[in-house]
């Protein structure tokens, strides 16, 4: 940061006091060669980078550090990969893994009494409105009032 300030032409001794670093530090910091944890972090990150492309883009933070416990044998812990990911710009695919199915309209069934509801004798037209049915607890609500049963054409009618 304090390199991007003096290309922008502020001199040093300012840019340092803006953001609270002495400027022995930072001339310090210029000539410093890299901590263990920074090259860790830049290797971590080669190794992140290659396992990401492999799986063509799709893994997240928790397949990244599953490959490379168990396929690289690199102890790291899930959390470092993630923040690695985000520093470097790298996200898995989200969402379902499940391949998407088109769901068909089902055909509506013939009207079979041709909207005439008047019968000619009795016994011959039978009419209902059902409201829901529930196909693995064999219940179905009927006019309000809940079946019990509906099993080889017996209906055990319960008490609403």
């Amino acid at each position: 940061m304090i390199r991007v300030m003096r290309n922008e032409g502020l001199p040093t001794q300012v840019a340092c006091r803006v953001l609270g670093v002495s400027e022995s530090g930072f001339y310090a910091w210029r000539t410093r060669p890299p901590s263990a944890r920074a090259i860790r972090h830049a290797w971590l990150t080669d190794l992140i980078h290659q396992i990401h492309q492999q799986s063509r883009g799709t893994y997240g933070a928790l397949r990244v550090h599953a490959e490379l416990k168990l396929g690289y044998g690199v102890g790291v812990g899930h959390n470092a990969v993630a923040m690695l990911m985000r520093r470097a710009g790298l996200a898995g695919l989200s969402g379902s893994r499940g391949r998407k199915r088109l769901i068909k309209p089902l055909d509506t069934p013939l009207d079979l009494v041709d909207r005439n509801f008047v019968r000619s004798q009795p016994d011959r037209l039978w009419v209902t409105d059902v409201e829901r049915h529930e196909a693995f607890s064999n219940r179905a609500v009927v006019g309000g009032r809940r079946l019990v049963s509906v099993a080889a054409g017996t209906l055990n009618l319960g008490a609403a």
